[in-house]
């Protein structure tokens, strides 16, 4: 029997493949913001003024360049549309519940931050699922915003 458009695709698949892919970047740029950070300090010891690195100007469009090539490419291949309307917000507020997390518990939570956030935004291009997913992007921004500005 063949399947006929009107009928729900299955989304566990794609959702966690989300999830993975956010959780493995938020740790990817947790752990490449340490790095930065370290070795800025390292190089900058000796210094009594301003000091920057050319890491401390490339970190930041290196990540974004990064996060959004491999998730061009994964939700490509995992069938997530429209791709324009996810893959911008998934990278551009991505860092709000990263940093809450990584603030409050260290990196494994923002890992797990990054893959419920990933998760939850491509949850909300399924028409069957739109509202819960909007509804728990909600939540994670609007509870990461606390914890960081409380």
């Amino acid at each position: 029997m063949n399947a006929s458009r009107t009928e729900p695709r299955a989304v566990i698949p794609q959702m966690s493949g989300a999830a993975v892919t956010g959780a493995v970047l938020a740790c990817g740029a947790v752990s490449f913001f340490v790095w930065v950070t370290h070795h800025g300090d390292q190089a900058c010891e000796k210094t009594d003024g301003l000091c920057w690195t050319w890491w401390d100007w490339a970190a930041i469009p290196l990540t974004l360049t990064t996060a959004l090539i491999i998730l061009v490419i994964v939700y490509k291949q995992l069938g997530i549309r429209p791709r324009l309307a996810v893959i911008p917000p998934t990278i551009l507020l991505a860092p709000f519940p990263v940093l809450a997390g990584q603030a409050t518990a260290g990196w494994w939570i923002a890992a797990i931050t990054g893959g419920a956030w990933s998760c939850s935004l491509a949850l909300a291009t399924s028409s069957r699922y739109r509202i819960r997913g909007i509804a728990a992007s909600a939540t994670l921004l609007l509870a990461s915003l606390v914890v960081l500005y409380h």
